[in-house]
């Protein structure tokens, strides 16, 4: 269980002591990558800084699929080694963070004259299986089209002709990142968000030595000097070598990929679904608390990297896509109640399409010394860390280099052993709280057993809004400012507790209440609670409104 805090004051005490700060190691970027090197680098006791624009996992480690996955479709591509490596990833991290990777049964329906073959698909299952090393009891199971079609009624029967079950893993990706981020921090990592770099600063000899930083809650001007500079800024990683003057040779190309969320009832699947479009696409339909989220999209995108959105193209490829396999549901626009779209920052290869191009990552190295890491599949980001902190430690001539200690660091929330000891901590989180099992079992797969801190302000909260409800909610917030550095609206709502995207009546419903506490917690004017509510009134239409 977590037992320091980490929020705003913490924060303050950080960056008040100096204008200057002397580090090691800087990692630009707080994203998935960017949390994993800042953890893999504390491990081996090299002094870590990181610094993050805007909030942690702000850009696309928030808007995956949300899925740990060994990314079978790669298969097709001939990437055996990304599978394995993905694949074997999936049970470290299961193992590592189990209460927010959590296992997802999976059906990939197979239709006559589809992109998938019976025979092709059997093997592809179990070269996976084999690859990704799974155990046998979540080994692939085949089935004929009448199975296929009593695992999953709502599947169009035309045309069917048997399906295979496997097993991926779900997890909430803002959710992983923060949780390596407050590992980060515990193993004496500093990581920072809203702290925006805004020069690269360079010694005699041209070689990178540090960066500019502004605060971007304070305005306070800051250096940070170090001795290796790693970019992990995902799809801006090529504006920053950009700023670097070092863009040459291999660059990135984005591609846009959207989600849309529905009502459980309006698509009430009985396990995920993975199904192949038209177009040679697959996408995943994928049950959430009490919620069916449909993704994902592949187009390019060379326009506003701080805020892709969803277009009404978009939603109307997915729902056509859906209404298709599922023609029982006829899904419509009005039915998607929220979205959000995220880019990915893939490695540019000539002549080939959004969906062919690699899902590798690279380290490119500048002149100036600076290293930077693109590509990659968020469940590659810890080996992706253990690459690039390999090649740090040469940087910074420590010798003999350190191995990476992450493969069995459990991380910030989860201190149990297996499913059992999971739901022993479930069981008795109940009975000695009375709550209501159903928020103590949300609570545990989003918080782990940082739960017990959540619960302690509980008797006051509701003696304050006479409203379990909300008590509930505020519990969750109060938590997430004290230990969680949640220091906007848009931090909690978004990304700590996802209900933006899952349980947008929710947010609407209590806005009101969240900012109050909020600017009682954080001390905030009146002048910035109005702000604050102006921009999630405007991440609201966002993720709701087409165009």
């Amino acid at each position: 269980m977590q037992t320091h805090s980490f929020n705003a004051p913490f924060r303050s005490q950080l960056l008040g002591s100096s204008d200057t700060i002397y580090t090691d190691l800087l990692i630009i970027g707080g994203g998935v990558t960017g949390a994993g090197i800042a953890l893999d680098a504390a491990l081996r006791n090299i002094k870590t800084v990181l610094v993050e624009k805007n909030d942690f996992a702000s850009g696309t480690s928030s808007r995956s699929t949300k899925l740990i996955h060994g990314g079978l479709r790669y298969l097709k591509q001939m990437e055996f080694k990304l599978v394995r490596d993905v694949g074997r990833e999936r049970a470290v991290l299961y193992k590592n963070a189990l209460h927010i990777v959590r296992p997802e049964k999976m059906l990939l329906p197979i239709f006559r004259n589809g992109s998938l073959g019976k025979k092709s698909s059997s093997l592809g299952l179990l070269v996976y299986d084999l690859l990704a090393g799974v155990e046998k009891n979540e080994r692939r199971k085949m089935l004929d089209s009448s199975k296929t079609f009593k695992a999953e009624h709502l599947l169009k029967e035309e045309g069917l002709v048997g399906g295979g079950l496997y097993y991926e893993y779900r997890t909430d990706d803002a959710r992983l990142v923060i949780e390596l981020i407050k590992s980060a921090n515990k193993e004496g990592a500093m990581c920072l968000n809203y702290l925006e770099a805004t020069e690269i600063i360079y010694n005699e000899q041209g070689k990178i030595t540090g960066i500019n930083a502004t605060d971007k809650i304070t305005g306070k001007k800051l250096t940070i000097h170090a001795k290796c500079v790693i970019n992990a800024c995902g799809p801006s990683v090529d504006i920053v070598r950009k700023i670097d003057n070092s863009l040459y040779g291999k660059r990135l190309l984005l591609t846009k990929g959207v989600h849309i969320v529905v009502p459980f009832e309006r698509l009430p699947l009985a396990q995920a679904v993975y199904f192949d479009v038209q177009d040679g696409r697959m996408i995943f339909a994928i049950p959430r608390d009490g919620k069916t989220y449909i993704g994902t999209t592949d187009t390019f995108y060379n326009q506003d990297i701080e805020s892709p959105l969803t277009t009404a193209d978009d939603v109307a490829y997915l729902l056509a896509a859906t209404n298709n396999m599922f023609p029982k549901v006829n899904l419509k626009s009005e039915d998607v109640e929220s979205s959000w779209a995220g880019l990915r920052p893939l490695i540019f290869e000539e002549g080939k399409g959004p969906s062919e191009l690699s899902r590798k990552d690279e380290i490119i190295v500048s002149e100036t010394g600076m290293l930077s890491i693109a590509g990659g599949k968020l469940t590659g980001y810890r080996l992706m860390a253990e690459k690039i902190v390999n090649m740090a430690q040469a940087a910074l001539d420590i010798k003999p280099i350190s191995k990476s200690k992450t493969i069995n660091y459990k991380l910030s929330g989860c201190s149990f052993d297996d499913e059992k000891n999971l739901e022993k901590f479930i069981v008795d989180l109940v009975q000695l709280s009375n709550i209501p099992p159903h928020v103590i079992r949300k609570w545990v797969y989003k918080y782990g057993d940082n739960t017990t801190l959540i619960i302690q302000n509980l008797e006051k909260l509701l003696q304050d809004s006479k409203q379990e409800e909300l008590a509930y909610l505020l519990c969750e917030l109060d938590y997430a400012i004290d230990y969680e550095m949640v220091l906007t609206a848009e931090d909690f709502i978004i990304r700590r507790s996802a209900m933006l995207y899952f349980d947008i009546p929710m947010v609407k419903k209590y806005l009101n209440e969240i900012l109050a506490y909020m600017t009682e917690k954080l001390g905030w004017s009146e002048a910035e609670t109005l702000k604050q509510k102006t921009n999630i009134l405007q991440r609201i239409r966002e993720a709701t409104e087409f165009v």
